[in-house]
């Protein structure tokens, strides 16, 4: 293949998963190489483990083999609370991390160590998915088995931005799991969008529609050195405008967190 090769963590989660499938679609630009933990949940997701290989992001060794010969990378790796118990009637769940994935190891250590790997490989760009709400330490995100999620991601990414390579920062609103390509997207900075949205614009976004962005953030030169909030119009918002040029909508955005 004479593609740019782009190693994607957090292969089989469910955003990543969707972009390692767009990825695919074009097999002229890229060779993309999945990475992941589990063996059998790549093979129930895209019926082999043909393109991925297999690791742990606290394991920078494993990073190191993986990010061999790759031009870009894109981190989509994350803590994930699990529900301690079923609640009782009346009463909200409560989560935690289970031992040894807690946002601290995941979100600050893990991903550190993909940008160290990518950093001494010479990759020359990080597409990395986050989250909005990092400007606020009281979010309730942070609260989640006292993981402060959003505060670890925010250390990464700015550890990405100190790093010197290029990088596309990319933090997404609430995501749906709905068809992508169908919405106007709307770009923003330091949570803007989140306590100021758009008004009758919930703050939300298809995965879809972030796969895409993480595909074309690798395609047009306008997304590098940028870090973004995102979210998306209704599908039936009067006057809304479905985004096809990505080039222009990342030309909106600015550089740093």
């Amino acid at each position: 293949m004479s593609g740019k090769k782009v190693l994607v963590t957090g292969a089989t989660g469910r955003t990543g998963s969707i972009v390692i499938q767009e990825l695919r679609q074009y097999p002229q630009e890229f060779e993309v190489i999945g990475f992941a933990r589990s063996e059998a949940k790549v093979k129930d997701l895209f019926g082999s483990t043909e393109g991925f290989v297999f690791g742990e992001i606290k394991d920078k060794s494993s990073l190191d083999q993986a990010i061999k010969d790759c031009q870009a990378l894109v981190i989509l790796s994350s803590a994930i609370p699990k529900m301690k118990a079923p609640p009782a009637p009346g009463e909200r769940p409560e989560f935690d991390y289970e031992a040894g994935q807690t946002p601290e190891e995941i979100d600050w250590i893990g991903q550190k160590n993909q940008i160290d790997a990518a950093l001494e490989a010479g990759v020359k760009h990080i597409v990395l998915v986050g989250s909005m709400g990092g400007e606020n330490k009281n979010h309730p995100l942070n609260r989640i088995g006292n993981g402060n999620i959003l505060i670890w991601k925010r250390k990464a990414e700015q550890y990405l931005i100190d790093s010197g390579i290029d990088y596309t920062i990319i933090h997404p609103g609430g995501l749906l799991d709905q068809t992508g390509g169908k919405r106007e997207l709307i770009v923003g900075k330091k949570d803007e969008l989140l306590n100021n949205p758009p008004k009758g614009i919930p703050t939300t976004i298809p995965r879809a529609d972030v796969a895409q962005l993480v595909v074309q953030s690798l395609r047009e030169p306008t997304a590098k050195n940028k870090a973004f909030d995102v979210i998306s119009k209704p599908e039936d918002e009067p006057g809304a405008i479905i985004t096809t040029d990505f080039a222009a909508l990342f030309a909106q955005t600015t550089p740093g967190l």
